[in-house]
């Protein structure tokens, strides 16, 4: 009996040996913890010190934040529909202000290039009224009435900010006079005839059936003229054309040498000055291949 019982007093026993057995030894749980710590704490230093890691992190912390902070909103006066208002009302004041006041109003008148004209009869013709607002001012009807003085061949008109108005003009030159019962004409290069009044010296005269503007005669001697050397052109006293292809000039010293036609001006005045050296009285070099002298 003592056996047997003390057979199953021990029994019990075992089991707790067995799971005394199976239970970790003591120390040896903290040593895995600490391992994985060491671990994941080496992991965590991997990532903090990796340079990539480290720029994704701060670009979404950027970001989180961004999205959590509202755009503030433009003021009213700055957005641009209000702006563009504000601009076409600025331009129009400032042009009600030019156009109606005298703020940029005519309070002086410039004169360039006359030398023949008065100043006086171009501001006359000129017609712009000091205080008129220049905006106000027609420039091109201005020239127009300026070009209309017989001595102008060309008028220009200019506002010049904030009170004057410029003019600028050219005036007719002489190349040729007329003699007729009323007068000397004179005629510049177009062949307009512009004033009555003696000549200047160095012109000379021209002879022609009917002289003036849209003659072509007078357009043709005009033009053998214009296509001398000065050297050449110095010493004509007279340019007759019967025709355009019948032209002969007369030198100061009675000399005359027949020009022809038009064509061929340049290698004419070109063979007319080592002509010129020979003497004679009539110098024909209306053929420049072929000149002659009588």
């Amino acid at each position: 009996m003592t056996r047997e019982r003390r057979g199953r007093s021990e029994r019990p026993d075992r089991p707790v040996r067995r799971d005394a057995a199976r239970s970790p030894q003591p120390g040896t749980s903290g040593a895995r913890a600490a391992a994985g710590d060491r671990t994941s704490s080496r992991r965590r230093s991997a990532i903090a010190t990796d340079p990539g890691t480290r720029r994704t992190r701060e670009s979404a912390s950027a970001a989180r934040k961004s999205t959590a902070v509202e755009t503030p909103r433009r003021p009213w006066y700055r957005r641009p529909a209000v702006m563009g208002v504000v601009g076409v009302v600025v331009v129009v004041a400032l042009g009600l202000v030019a156009w109606f006041t005298p703020l940029l109003s005519v309070r002086q008148t410039d004169v360039a290039g006359a030398t023949s004209i008065s100043e006086e009869q171009i501001r006359q013709a000129l017609a712009v009224p000091q205080g008129q607002p220049l905006l106000r001012v027609d420039t091109e009807g201005a020239a127009l009435r300026v070009a209309a003085i017989p001595k102008v061949a060309s008028a220009r008109v200019q506002r010049v900010y904030p009170s004057t108005i410029r003019v600028t003009v050219t005036e007719r030159v002489p190349v040729v006079f007329v003699d007729s019962p009323g007068g000397t004409h004179l005629l510049d290069a177009e062949a307009v005839d512009y004033e009555i009044a003696p000549p200047p010296p160095g012109v000379p005269r021209l002879v022609t059936e009917k002289p003036g503007w849209g003659d072509p005669s007078t357009e043709a001697a005009i033009e053998v003229l214009e296509s001398m050397p000065p050297q050449l052109r110095g010493q004509v006293g007279q340019v007759a054309a019967k025709s355009i292809s019948d032209i002969a000039v007369t030198l100061l010293d009675g000399r005359i040498v027949v020009w022809g036609g038009t064509e061929k001006s340049e290698r004419k005045a070109a063979v007319t000055l080592p002509l010129l050296t020979q003497p004679g009285q009539t110098y024909d070099v209306s053929s420049p291949d072929l000149p002659t002298v009588r």
